[in-house]
């Protein structure tokens, strides 16, 4: 979680840098007027936070129990480039995607029996009891975007909206389990890729006004590998902070 961060504070740091060389404009109205200074934002960085949850197939319905309360959150880097001097324009960047579900007294149980193959099951938790357990997975996100903009001059301001798609490769998945042992809590954190799809394609879409939007994003891969665990399609609604 530290390494995703810091990941994420150098974005925004080297968006203020390219912002500070290429947004900004000094105009003088008169002698005796101050210099204003205005920026033609471009929505470098994307921040996004929302409720994350689950598809599934109507044979996976009963086997996966998931709580109501999950979360993804986001950060992308982005690059706009106008199309000529319209209101539309292309953007593209670079970003982190983590998801994180709660399992309703459920564990990720894995097998692998070598030549006959392994998959991954969500199981009743009968044995160990746990507080809390969830399932997370961590995507290097790379965001394309049609974008819309009623303001082109200032685009921390008015109406805009975009579509998209995003394409990521699987950095780490893991689950981790909260359970009491005599009074004292022990976390266990279980860490495997094998089972999970190690790519990402999502459809996106957000709507808003200023630097404030409304996202929402369905994934076009399932959670884990063909064939190697249950059907499970991931969605998500939420806010998106844009800026820059």
């Amino acid at each position: 979680m530290r390494k995703i961060l810091a990941v994420i504070a150098l974005m925004v740091v080297c968006a203020t840098r390219v912002s500070a060389q290429n947004g900004y404009s000094i105009n003088v109205s008169s002698k005796d007027s101050l210099p204003q200074i205005t920026k033609s934002a471009r929505d470098f960085v994307l921040v996004q936070f929302g409720y994350a949850s689950w598809n599934k197939e109507t044979s996976d319905t009963a086997k996966v129990n998931t709580k109501p309360f999950a979360y993804t959150f986001n950060a992308f880097l982005c690059y706009d480039f106008p199309i000529k001097k319209s209101k539309l324009s292309f953007a593209a960047g670079l970003g982190i995607s983590t998801t994180s579900i709660y399992m309703d007294k459920q564990v990720l149980y894995t097998s692998d029996t070598g030549v006959g193959g392994y998959d991954a099951n969500f199981m009743k938790d009968s044995i160990t009891g746990y507080k809390r357990y969830k399932f997370n997975t961590a995507y290097l996100q790379a965001p394309f975007e049609l974008r819309y903009f009623s303001n082109i001059n200032n685009r921390n301001k008015g109406f805009k909206a975009a579509i998209g798609l995003q394409v990521g490769t699987l950095l780490g998945a893991h689950t981790k389990g909260l359970r009491s042992v005599e009074g004292t809590n022990i976390k266990d954190k279980v860490s495997t890729k094998r089972y999970i799809s190690p790519w990402n394609f999502a459809a996106t879409a957000r709507v808003g006004w200023g630097n404030f939007s409304i996202f929402g994003s369905y994934n076009l891969t399932n959670v884990f590998k063909d064939n190697a665990g249950p059907t499970l399609t991931p969605m998500s609604v939420g806010i998106c902070l844009t800026g820059l």
